[in-house]
C-alpha cells in the first residue's frame, strides 16, 4: 500500500486530535442567547413543521452535518456512517475538503461513499486558499470543482474560508490575494456556498461574497471546535514552536457565531455553524436569521460509534428544537424566525460594533 500523502496523514490527525483533546473555544457565545418563554404557547407540540427548503432540497429539518472529512482510511467509515443517519433523518450533510482525493485518486472513495445513500441535499467541498497557486502548487479551477462535485453527488460546493487556520498550520498556505476572484468565477458557473472554518463571517466579506455570487454563507463562527487549538495540537507534537506559539495565540480569534448570523445576513440563506451543540442552539440560530443550523463535533463522536448513533443524536437536537419552538408558541420556523431575542454581552457589542 502507498505511504500516505500529506494531506493524508494531515486529515487522519485532525479527526484524532477533535475527538481525544480540548479544542474548544473557552466561551460559549450561544449562552448569551436566550428566546423569551410564552407561558401559554396555543399550539400543540405534535403539530410543529420543522421542515424547510434550503438550496432548493427539501429537508424533514434545519440541520446540516457540517463538513468534516474524508481522504484517509477511518474517513470512508465515517462519511457512510453520517450519510445514512442524513438520509434516514432527512437532513443535509456535507464531506470534508476533497484535496485528498484530488491529489490521490485512490482516495476518491472515502468520499464517494456517501453517495451510496439518498442524503436530500448533499455538499462538495474544496478550501478557498487552494484556488490559486501556492508555493509549488497549482491553483484548482472549475474542472477540479466539477470532480469534487461528481465525486459525492453534490447539489451544492463549499469553499471554505480557513485562513485562519493556515496560518497557524504547520504547512499552511501563505498567500491570499485574488481569492474572491477565483471564487467568483466558479460561482458563475456553479452553486457555491461559502463557509468559514471557525473565525467567522463579517457583514463586509458577506457583501463580497454576495457580489461574487455565491448563492448562500456558512458563518462558521467562533465558538465551537477551534483549528488553531487542533494545530496548536499538531504543532507541539511536531516540535514547530512558533507553531506551537501561533495556534495557542489565535485559540480564541473570530467572530462569534450568533453575532456572525446576524452581520452576514445581506439576503442570502445562512447557515449557523460554530459552537451548536443542541436544539436549542439551533432555535436560537433560526430566530436570529439563520436557515438552518450546522453540527460537526457532536455528529463526528457519535459516528464513531456508527450511523445509529448519529441518527440518535439527530433526532435528540430535532426534539430539543421543537420543544424550544414549543415554549415560544412557534409552529414552525418562519413563525420561529419572528420571535425577540434577548442578546447579552460580549455578543452583543459584537452586533452592534458591526452593524452599519
Amino acid at each position: 500500500m502507498a505511504e500516505p500523502s500529506r494531506t493524508e496523514q494531515r486529515k487522519s490527525e485532525h479527526v484524532n486530535i477533535i475527538l481525544n483533546e480540548n479544542v474548544s473555544a473557552e466561551y460559549n457565545y450561544w449562552n448569551d442567547i436566550h428566546l423569551v418563554h410564552r407561558a401559554l404557547p396555543e399550539i400543540d407540540l405534535d403539530d410543529i413543521d420543522v421542515s424547510t427548503t434550503l438550496f432548493g432540497k427539501k429537508l424533514r429539518a434545519p440541520l446540516v452535518i457540517s463538513s468534516m472529512t474524508g481522504g484517509f482510511g477511518m474517513g470512508r467509515e465515517i462519511n457512510a456512517n453520517l450519510a445514512k443517519a442524513a438520509a434516514e433523518v432527512g437532513v443535509a450533510m456535507g464531506v470534508g475538503s476533497q484535496r485528498a482525493a484530488l491529489e490521490k485518486p485512490e482516495l476518491v472513495d472515502t468520499y464517494a461513499v456517501v453517495k451510496d445513500y439518498d442524503v436530500p441535499l448533499r455538499f462538495a467541498n474544496l478550501g478557498a486558499p487552494q484556488l490559486i497557486p501556492q508555493e509549488g502548487k497549482r491553483a484548482y479551477g472549475l474542472d477540479d470543482a466539477r470532480r469534487a462535485m461528481a465525486m459525492v453527488g453534490a447539489h451544492v460546493l463549499i469553499v471554505h474560508l480557513n485562513f485562519l487556520q493556515e496560518v497557524v498550520q504547520p504547512e499552511g498556505d501563505r498567500r491570499a490575494r485574488g481569492v474572491i476572484a477565483s471564487v467568483s468565477k466558479i460561482a458563475l458557473k456553479l452553486p457555491v456556498v461559502a463557509k468559514e472554518t471557525g473565525a467567522g463571517v463579517s457583514r463586509e466579506v458577506a457583501r463580497l461574497l454576495k457580489k461574487a455570487g455565491v448563492k448562500g454563507i456558512d458563518v462558521g463562527g467562533l465558538g465551537g471546535t477551534s483549528f488553531s487549538a487542533v494545530e496548536y495540537y499538531r504543532a507541539r507534537k511536531e516540535a514547530q514552536s512558533l507553531k506551537e506559539r501561533l495556534g495557542a495565540t489565535f485559540w480564541n480569534w473570530g467572530i462569534p457565531t450568533p453575532a456572525s448570523v446576524v452581520l452576514a445576513n445581506v439576503g442570502l440563506p445562512l447557515v449557523a455553524t460554530g459552537g451548536v451543540r443542541s436544539g436549542l442552539d439551533v432555535a436560537k440560530a433560526i430566530a436570529l436569521g439563520a436557515s438552518a443550523a450546522g453540527m460537526a463535533k457532536p455528529m463526528l463522536e457519535a459516528a464513531k460509534v456508527g450511523a445509529g448513533a448519529v441518527a440518535e443524536e439527530l433526532h435528540a437536537v430535532i426534539a430539543e428544537l421543537k420543544a424550544a419552538m414549543f415554549l415560544v408558541g412557534a409552529s414552525n420556523l418562519r413563525e420561529l424566525r419572528g420571535v425577540r431575542c434577548i442578546v447579552n454581552r460580549p455578543t452583543s457589542d459584537w452586533i452592534d460594533l458591526g452593524k452599519e
